[in-house]
C-alpha cells in the first residue's frame, strides 16, 4: 500500500488511514476484525480520539501486539493542561502503548495561548517532553482556526474536514499546509455518508500529495472499498468529475455533516441523522427510514426542549433545532407519499 510522508513528522504512513470513530459502534470482536483486517493489508495509520468512548480501548485490544508496526494519532477534547495530561494518560492505558506518535487538540474553539504555562497547549509540550508524545497537532471545523494553526508554524499535524466537496477557501489550506511542512488529515472525507460514491472523493482527495484521508469504517464491507481503491486508484477523469459536480450542485449551502459533536441529545433525538434525513432519503436507499422504528425516532424531535445544546456545539454553526423542524416536515411528507410503496 502506498505510503506518503506527513510533513515534518517524517512519518511515512499510508495514504488510507483508518478513521476509528464508528467502531465505537460495534462490538470489541468485530472491531477486532476489521481493525486486524486493515493491518494485514497494510494500513498503518489509526486515528482515534478520547472522546470516542471505547474506540481506544478496541484499538488497543486488537493491535498493541503490532504496536511498532502501526502510527497511532488520538486527540484530547481538554480545557487545560492539567486534564489534558489526564487525558493522555488515559489514552496511553487504552491503547495499551506507553507513547502516541500524534496527540492532537480536538476541535478547540480558539487557538490555545502557546506562552500560558497551563494551556493545553502546554500540556502538548509536557507531553512531548516526558516522551509520551511523538507530535503535536490540531483539529478543527473552522477554516479560519485552521489556517491560523498552519500560519502559527506551533503544529505538526492539522486534521480538517475535506472532500470532494470543499470550497476553494477551504482547499487553500492544503497550500497552506504544504508551504509549512506541516502534514495534512483529511477527516470527513464521505461528508458523513452524503457522498455516496467513494470512488469520486478518494480520487479528488490522492490528487493531493500531502494530504492523508482517514476514512470512517464502521463495516467490514467499508474496509474492502477502500482496499480496492489502493490496489486500483481510480483516476479524477471527466466521469469522475461530472459525479463531483452533480454532487456539488445538489449539497450546496448549509447542511448538517453529521459530525455528531451536538450529541447527546438530552431528549433522545438522534441528530445527526435525523437534521439529515432530507438528503439521505434521496442519496440513500430510503426503505429503511420508513419503518416503524425510524418513524419513531423522527418522531422524538416532537420532543425537543429548546435547550440549545446542539447549537452550541455545532461547528457549522447551524440553528439545529430549526433545521430539526423543517427536517421533520419533510420527512413526514416523504413518508406519507411513499409508505405505501414498501
Amino acid at each position: 500500500m502506498d505510503k506518503i510522508r506527513l510533513g515534518k513528522t517524517n512519518l511515512m504512513v499510508t495514504r488510507s488511514g483508518f478513521g476509528a470513530l464508528p467502531i465505537q459502534r460495534v462490538s470489541f470482536e468485530e472491531a477486532k476484525k476489521i481493525l486486524r483486517k486493515a493491518y494485514d493489508n497494510g494500513i498503518n495509520f489509526f486515528d482515534t480520539a478520547r472522546m470516542y468512548t471505547d474506540s481506544e480501548e478496541k484499538i488497543g485490544y486488537s493491535l498493541s501486539d503490532v504496536r511498532k508496526d502501526i502510527i497511532i494519532a488520538t486527540k484530547s477534547h481538554a480545557k487545560d493542561k492539567k486534564t489534558l495530561l489526564t487525558h493522555l494518560e488515559t489514552s496511553l492505558n487504552n491503547l495499551k502503548t506507553d507513547y502516541v506518535d500524534i496527540l492532537q487538540l480536538h476541535n478547540p474553539d480558539e487557538l490555545p495561548n502557546p506562552d500560558d504555562s497551563d494551556s493545553i497547549y502546554a500540556g502538548l509540550l509536557e507531553g512531548k517532553k516526558r516522551g509520551l508524545v511523538r507530535f503535536i497537532g490540531i483539529t478543527n471545523h473552522r477554516i479560519k482556526n485552521a489556517l491560523n494553526a498552519a500560519d502559527s508554524g506551533l503544529y505538526d499535524t492539522i486534521q480538517f474536514p475535506l472532500s470532494s466537496l470543499s470550497a476553494d477557501a477551504d482547499l487553500k489550506l492544503i497550500e497552506e499546509c504544504k508551504k509549512k511542512d506541516i502534514g495534512v488529515i483529511a477527516m470527513k472525507a464521505l461528508s458523513g455518508g452524503l457522498i455516496t460514491n467513494a470512488a469520486s472523493t478518494f480520487a479528488f482527495l490522492r490528487q493531493f500529495n500531502n494530504v492523508v484521508p482517514i476514512w470512517g469504517i464502521q463495516r467490514e464491507a467499508e474496509l474492502d472499498e477502500f482496499i480496492s481503491f489502493e490496489k486500483n486508484p481510480p483516476a479524477l477523469d471527466e466521469s469522475m468529475w461530472a459525479i463531483i459536480n452533480k454532487d456539488r450542485a445538489e449539497l450546496a449551502g448549509d447542511f448538517c455533516r453529521g459530525c455528531g459533536y451536538c450529541m447527546p441529545c438530552p431528549a433522545g433525538i438522534e441528530i445527526p441523522t435525523s437534521a439529515r434525513i432530507t438528503l439521505l432519503l434521496g442519496r440513500a436507499p430510503y426503505q429503511d427510514f420508513l419503518k416503524d422504528n425510524f418513524k419513531e425516532k423522527m418522531e422524538l424531535i416532537n420532543n425537543c426542549i429548546d435547550c440549545g445544546n446542539c447549537k452550541n456545539h455545532c461547528p457549522y454553526k447551524l440553528d439545529t433545532p430549526s433545521l430539526l423542524k423543517k427536517e421533520l416536515k419533510n420527512y413526514e411528507e416523504f413518508y406519507a407519499k411513499h409508505k405505501s410503496s414498501i
